[in-house]
């Protein structure tokens, strides 16, 4: 894997976040049961694809569960930093450009690089719920570039 290139007093340009929120929903209360997704393998997630993931998980238990019904948390950053190489084309493109030589790239995304069975992101709930914020979870999944499992880390007991 490449190393993080994450240093960001020696960048330029950053290219800002399209992550809106990392915490939704009702803030202040306490909810006995905790959903959350987990990845399978190591990977790296652009900031893209945790908010279209964010999106998704957070309109599906808005309508079901309420404004007040859940609490839902993005529990990763994306720090790292994406550079690309454009390469030019049309007619005399060739004079024009070095190819490979100072390839170094432009800052063009960020992303979060993550290990395996790192949580991605959390719901709390109470028990009723619980079925909703389960496929709340499998739609933002089905947004990931990676494979993903649906992990019960509190209240297990409650839900059985």
């Amino acid at each position: 894997m490449v190393r993080a290139y994450s240093r960001r007093e020696y960048i330029r340009k950053i290219p800002g976040s399209r992550i809106v929120q990392y915490d939704m929903g009702n803030l202040s209360q306490r909810f006995p049961v905790a959903v959350s997704l987990a990845v399978k393998t190591p990977a790296r997630i652009t900031h893209n694809a945790l908010e279209a993931g964010r999106v998704a998980s957070n309109r599906f238990m808005q309508r079901k569960a309420g404004r007040l019904g859940y609490h839902l948390k993005i529990r990763v950053y994306p720090h790292n930093i994406i550079r690309e190489n454009p390469m030019a084309t049309g007619a005399g493109a060739d004079r024009v450009q070095d190819g490979m030589r100072k390839a170094f790239g432009k800052s063009v995304s960020s992303e979060a690089v993550v290990k395996r069975n790192q949580r991605i992101f959390s719901i709390y709930t109470s028990e009723k719920n619980f079925g909703d914020a389960k496929e709340s979870l499998r739609r933002a999944a089905m947004k990931m570039p990676v494979s993903c499992k649906i992990v019960i880390d509190e209240g297990a007991e409650l839900v059985k």
